[in-house]
């Protein structure tokens, strides 16, 4: 069953690249060391996305060259979908096109999250630093894509790409949440956002957040069967700060500029322009070793 991109994205994408201005990589002579991946979705998308910063040069000024990066990419999404479907390759064709064909759009989303990153990370040195490094914005990439797929009702092939970005940046996002621009996880390990999840613009999460489930229903009539399809994780408002080791659990509406203090436990709605701390924190005891 073979895939051959026709659509007309190879182009789009090598005239953005020609309009990336600094702060963004410009440089196309630089060549970064290698990195090996175990399937080959993440590396042809971080290049058909970042060329400069994942030695795509090729692709700079050549929409042949993307072009057959493109079918490389439809290739393996073609594959992915059809391990899970019955549908003939006209149909998956088809598809791969409409997937392929939001590239462009998931580049400008993903780049507003990397001048989130910048923004919000003193530590960072450089829009490239994020791009190649971040745990964060690796997972939020997959993400991204995953998502698309998702709502295109492809679930079991968006989960295998959600999880093997788990596998490689220890962040668990699960396809269907919906999650806003300027996007930004710090750090990163053990960050779990359930299915249900919705995030809003300039969010900010730090490492080992969980936006989880509280309680989980039954299905009537089935043992030991739990329900699926219900609203059971949290609705995150824009300009709100979650700090490490906070869990907000359940269907719970946390509005706009919110912060929420680490180790907290929030299972109800926070309102708009509001902090969450941890009011009594354990006393602290030292005694002498010798």
């Amino acid at each position: 069953m073979g895939y051959d991109y026709t659509g007309d994205v190879h182009r789009e994408l090598v005239d953005a690249y020609g309009a990336d201005e600094s702060p963004f990589p410009t440089d196309a002579s630089r060549e970064y060391p290698r990195r090996d991946f175990l399937r080959d979705e993440p590396l042809l998308l971080k290049r058909l996305l970042f060329p400069r910063c994942w030695n795509g040069t090729a692709l700079l000024d050549d929409p042949a060259e993307t072009r057959r990066h493109l079918t490389r990419l439809g290739t393996c999404i073609q594959k992915g979908i059809a391990a899970y479907s019955d549908r003939d390759a006209a149909e998956l064709a088809e598809i791969v096109d409409r997937t392929l064909d939001r590239l462009p759009e998931i580049r400008r989303t993903l780049k507003r999250d990397v001048e989130a990153a910048y923004k919000g990370d003193p530590a960072a040195r450089s829009y490239c630093e994020i791009i190649r490094s971040y745990p964060g914005f690796h997972a939020i990439l997959t993400h991204r894509v995953a998502h698309v797929l998702y709502e295109a009702e492809h679930f079991e092939y968006a989960r295998e790409l959600a999880e093997y970005s788990k596998v490689e940046t220890g962040i668990d996002i699960h396809p269907g949440a919906e999650i806003g621009d300027h996007f930004f996880i710090d750090h990163g390990t053990g960050v779990v956002i359930g299915e249900t999840a919705t995030v809003g613009d300039w969010v900010r999460i730090y490492q080992n957040v969980t936006l989880g489930a509280l309680h989980f229903e039954e299905e009537e009539g089935e043992e030991h069967m739990l329900a699926k399809g219900y609203k059971r994780h949290p609705d995150i408002g824009d300009h709100v700060v979650i700090g490490a080791g906070s869990n907000v659990l359940g269907p719970v509406e946390i509005g706009d500029h919110v912060s929420i203090g680490a180790n907290s436990w929030v299972t109800d709605d926070v309102p708009d322009k509001t902090s969450v701390f941890i009011s009594d924190h354990p006393d602290q005891e030292r005694k002498p070793n010798g």
